[in-house]
């Protein structure tokens, strides 16, 4: 997801796609685990997209 396209969601959707991404972040640890994972890069940039969720939706609290 892009900055710009966080940016616009509001604060439910924010906390539902962030509760989808820890999801889809353990899924692929589990895949990492039993070497099941097929693009190791992706585990990365889950973590990094959770990061800018949290990001927003805390400027979102404080505004």
């Amino acid at each position: 997801m892009k900055k710009q396209e966080i940016k616009k969601l509001s604060k439910d959707e924010l906390v539902k796609n962030i509760d989808k991404l820890k999801k889809d972040l353990f899924n692929f640890r589990f895949q990492k685990m039993n070497s099941q994972v097929t693009n190791p890069a992706k585990i990365g940039e889950t973590r990094k997209t959770i990061a800018r969720l949290k990001t927003i939706l805390k400027g979102k609290a404080n505004a």
